[in-house]
């Protein structure tokens, strides 16, 4: 009898079919669901659960008691809690890398719309507004040239920063716990504290894994550090900064606008205040998401799943102790 797999909230249609050739596969839209019969029984005896927004903790696992594998359809897995699966011998993988230049396109757009206020006179054109001059109030600001600040200068950071570098002329700043000397090299890129990179940057871009040091790390003291005409780009997680204060900050002046695909819940409250700025672009938390690149991280984590459950390593063992 073949394996159970489950499989949660989405996968492309090729990984799926790659997956019912090795195993039962099961699908259900939601993993949060503990009362529903159908979803314990197939959790009890699933040896492998494969998707995205896979909130695993000890409560869930003691459901589990046969699962060998879980893979997580994206490069973040903050939702699973890798210690307690460690401590069973459950493999966990993600899918770092594939996303890397599809998410720094995806900032490079946000820095670019935002500046440029794109959204917004987009309105203006469509509701025909646009009859003659362009006032000065609804120019935007340039990007080329202007510093660009970094915090997190990891896989996607390193590729901002070289569009960033090469295509805009823009000076690089950034702020991680370790130097990157290829990317000083490549391009000039220069490490400072976090708090001289916010207040010299025109750009402030938030690259970072969610993470117990970096929970909520950019709050009301960091953006009154930041230029009054310094544009924030949140591109990591909606827990790494405090919302809160990120309204604040809009509402007050102290920064120019934000450009923002995470937020603290998601899918964000539609009474959320930054919906009703005109100087915030929002985006539904698309950073990876074209047809390319959502398959290419479907297949790779359908491969790891498939190679945990046939006695092999997976490529992006996340707890590299448990296998064995």
């Amino acid at each position: 009898m073949k394996p159970t797999v489950i499989v949660a909230n989405r996968i492309e249609k090729p990984a799926l079919e790659k997956l019912e050739n090795h195993f039962n596969v099961t699908f259900f839209n939601h993993l949060d669901d503990l009362e529903d019969p159908d979803f314990l029984a197939d959790l009890k005896i699933a040896q492998g659960i494969i998707g995205l927004f896979i909130n695993i903790d000890s409560k869930f696992l003691d459901l589990a008691p046969n699962l060998k594998i879980i893979s997580t359809i994206s490069v973040g897995y903050n939702h699973l809690d890798i210690d307690e699966l460690t401590k069973r011998g459950i493999m966990a993988t993600h899918t770092p890398d594939i996303l890397n230049d599809t998410v720094a396109d995806t900032i490079i757009a946000l820095m670019l719309a935002t500046a440029r206020r794109v959204p917004e006179l987009d309105r203006y054109v469509k509701n025909k507004q646009w009859t003659g001059l362009i006032p000065e109030e609804l120019y935007g600001v340039d990007v080329h040239h202007k510093t660009l600040g970094i915090i997190g200068m990891g896989r996607i950071g390193h590729v901002i920063a070289k569009r960033a570098h090469l295509g805009f002329d823009m000076p690089i700043l950034y702020h991680s716990r370790s130097k990157k000397p290829e990317a000083e090299e490549k391009y000039n890129a220069k490490h400072l504290e976090l708090d001289e990179l916010l207040k010299q940057s025109d750009y402030v871009v938030l690259i970072t894994p969610l993470t117990a040091e970096t929970k909520h790390m950019i709050g009301k003291r960091e953006f009154k550090l930041m230029k009054d005409s310094a544009i924030f780009i949140n591109g990591s997680r909606g827990g790494t900064i405090v919302e809160q204060d990120l309204i604040k900050a809009l509402e007050n002046k102290e920064i120019l606008a934000a450009g923002l695909d995470v937020y603290t819940n998601e899918p964000v409250e539609f009474d959320n205040p930054l919906l009703k700025m005109d100087n915030v672009v929002t985006l539904p938390h698309i950073g990876s998401s074209t047809l390319a690149t959502e398959l290419a991280m479907s297949m790779h984590a359908t491969n790891d799943l498939i190679k945990g459950l046939t006695n092999q390593k997976p490529n992006s063992l996340i707890n590299q102790e448990t296998y064995k």
